[in-house]
């Protein structure tokens, strides 16, 4: 791996590939470019643990494996009793609800940093691979006053239990072992910047 290009793009690598990962299908032509980053995870973010983290590289399941796409769909897309919903509003709101009041939260702070997202099939924003692309595109363009905003309003509240859901899936192996790897990131960074996520109830 080559750590080319400039320190905004680099710092935003990780979470637009882990974004785009929790956001497009495993056969969407986003997708398939990131699968050859996953085994180089260890070397795109330093790491409190580095030595773990290529461990768990190593250990990282068949991305190309029959079945994944119908894996995504029971976790990401499936109507009904999810798994691990990956919406925001799903674990602020009191009834559970998509687009409730921190999907408006949301929205408002997206249109204060001018930032708007082509999403498919009316995708709610509160999308938890879309809020990932999001703190991407603010990091790149050096806005780290809005992105710790983000992720101190807007996904760490209930980024941990939304994970956590996600990791102990009896589904996908796959998908368990991104969020083991995301929600290890969001640790390390949240320690690295010293942030202070807000402390929301959650309901899911």
């Amino acid at each position: 791996m080559s750590s080319s290009g400039s320190p905004a793009e680099w710092v935003a690598l990780l979470p637009r590939l882990l974004g785009a990962l929790f956001y497009y299908s495993p056969t969407a032509p986003q997708s398939q470019p990131l699968v050859e980053q996953l085994p180089h995870l260890h070397e795109l973010f330093p790491w409190r643990d580095a030595d773990a983290m290529r461990r768990r590289c190593l250990r990282m399941p068949d991305w190309q494996a029959q079945g994944l796409q119908e894996e995504f769909e029971t976790l990401f897309e499936a109507q009904g009793n999810m798994i691990a919903p990956p919406w925001g509003s799903v674990y602020l709101d009191r009834e559970n609800l998509l687009m409730g009041a921190s999907t408006a939260r949301y929205r408002e702070f997206l249109r204060r940093n001018a930032l708007h997202f082509a999403a498919q099939d009316q995708e709610p924003e509160d999308q938890f691979g879309l809020l990932l692309m999001a703190l991407a595109w603010l990091l790149e363009n050096d806005r780290r006053p809005a992105a710790r905003e983000l992720l101190e309003q807007h996904l760490m509240p209930w980024s941990g239990r939304y994970l956590e859901r996600l990791r102990d899936n009896p589904v996908s192996m796959a998908y368990a072992w991104l969020a083991e790897v995301t929600c290890q990131w969001l640790t390390d960074l949240q320690a690295l910047h010293d942030l202070h996520p807000a402390q929301q109830r959650l309901y899911y």
